[in-house]
């Protein structure tokens, strides 16, 4: 009987000389949906034990991979501008405690948006028992898109500096915490993560890209190409860390011993350095980008468009057929996570090797090394949709006195004895190698003293961490004489 009324209807509705098209069609969106949803990963990993700090973790994307490291058995410290004790951050520990059954998760106070809380979190953390961390990954660049100016509301004007302070956020955290990276055991295999959005595309290929590290761009300026300025500036970033990490005299790689059963690297070129630094590109998000264009999260206590998020709903079906899924836009990040570097997948290989002493060390290298798969995580790289992308960036155009900054100190020798500059006297010069990828060594020595330079000035204009503790003092004295 279904079927009879299931044939009726089908041929009244859709006649039978069009069924080629309709399943055309169907097939059509179905294959669309798949592709804008990108590649998952196959790789999966087992991370109890493992140590994650995570930023931007109560945003959609966020609080996404907040539960698959959780459901993986994660420490997690999730760092948020609201207190730990506010009702909103502690349901959402509280509820990914339960659902997860992990009890190892936990919320700490930090504000990227004031050097002080950081430095404060940091100083916290580093003066603790415990500063162990597996990974130190950033996830809330990713979400810090401006939204359209016919979208914009008073209560919630994010202006251009303001993101910016979000970028160097990334920065001032990452140095902070190095020391702790630099001093755990070199056989830990440590990772840093930043996750960018995917307009970085479209400053890679502006001829302003480098002019831009100098001079503030223009308040005119597209918020595609702004936004994307600051994501290249990141990758660049985060590819220069890498190559000093590599080059630092200290060798963090652990040595083999000549009666040791252990490998340290593949190949000189595999990986130096048990620290690995690669920028994550997730793609276009529903909840993570287009919403933050239209300002349509209705939920955000700092305001929203009525306009947006009317056009937001109506645009809902086209959405989900062209943009992701918070669940899709964080395989990329999971990606890298899970992804074994060359030595800890020889560790591996070693470990799970038949009585290895029975064979010599230099054939157990040889056979290891035939018997990897091909993907190793790759230091210093760009991912997008669980691969490493090829981002063709141009060398910044020639500049006299960056050209001629390491003879700087010959010419001071035959004018005669001048005053080092305080920078010079703060960083030593580190030689490092030019692999001319991403715009290469100068590219990446110059988008590294520009972020010097403006976290400089970031925190000049903020107060320090030493006048906010002070301010907490006489609060809380305050409030015991009362």
């Amino acid at each position: 009987m279904v079927l009879n009324i299931l044939e009726v209807l089908g041929t009244k509705y859709f006649p039978t000389q069009y069924t080629v098209h309709i399943v055309a069609a169907i097939a059509t969106v179905f294959a669309v949906r798949t592709y804008s949803q990108g590649r998952a990963t196959t790789r999966e990993r087992d991370l109890h034990a493992r140590t994650i700090v995570v930023t931007g973790g109560f945003t959609p994307f966020g609080l996404t991979i907040l539960q698959e490291l959780a459901e993986r058995g994660a420490h997690i410290i999730a760092l948020s501008p609201d207190p730990i004790d506010s009702p909103r951050v502690a349901l959402i520990i509280d509820v990914l405690r339960t659902t997860t059954s992990n009890e190892q998760i936990y919320a700490e106070q930090c504000d990227l948006h004031s050097p002080a809380s950081i430095q404060s979190f940091c100083k916290r953390f580093l003066s603790g028992e415990e500063k162990r961390i597996d990974a130190l990954l950033l996830t809330h660049e990713y979400s810090h898109i401006g939204a359209f100016q016919q979208f914009t509301t008073s209560s919630k004007v994010q202006d251009n500096n303001e993101r910016e302070q979000l970028s160097l956020a990334s920065f001032l955290l990452t140095t902070l915490l190095l020391p702790a990276l630099l001093t755990a055991p070199s056989e830990r295999d440590i990772r840093i993560i930043n996750v960018v959005n995917r307009f970085y595309a479209a400053a890679a290929s502006s001829t302003s890209f480098f002019t831009s590290l100098q001079t503030p761009p223009p308040a005119s300026q597209s918020i595609f190409l702004a936004e994307g300025t600051r994501s290249l500036r990141t990758v660049i970033l985060t590819r220069h860390l890498q190559r000093i990490l590599d080059a630092l005299p200290s060798a963090q790689f652990p040595k083999t011993e000549g009666t040791s059963t252990a490998i340290p690297v593949v190949k000189p070129g595999s990986q130096k350095s048990n620290i690995v630094a690669v920028t994550v590109s997730p793609g276009i998000s529903r909840a993570d980008t287009v919403a933050r264009l239209l300002n349509a999260d209705w939920t955000s206590p700092s305001g929203y468009s009525m306009l947006g998020v009317i056009l937001y709903l109506l645009l809902l079906p086209l959405l989900h057929l062209f943009t992701k899924s918070s669940v899709a836009a964080v395989q990329s990040a999971l990606h890298v996570l899970f992804l074994p570097t060359p030595f800890k997948l020889l560790s591996q290989t070693v470990n799970n090797t038949p009585n290895p002493k029975a064979q010599n060390n230099d054939s157990l290298v040889d056979k290891s090394i035939t018997e990897l798969p091909e993907e190793v995580l790759k230091p210093g790289s760009l991912y997008a949709e669980c691969a490493v992308v090829k981002l063709l960036v141009p060398s910044p155009p020639p500049d006299e006195v960056v050209a001629n900054e390491r003879g700087t100190e010959k010419k001071a020798s035959t004018k005669g004895k001048e005053k080092a500059s305080e920078k010079d006297q703060e960083v030593p010069d580190m030689e490092l190698p030019d692999d001319g990828e991403l715009g290469g060594e100068l590219a990446g020595r110059r988008v590294w003293e520009a972020f010097e330079a403006a976290l400089k000035t970031w925190e000049k204009s903020n107060p320090t961490l030493e006048e906010l503790e002070a301010e907490a003092r006489v609060a809380a004295e305050r409030e015991a004489q009362s």
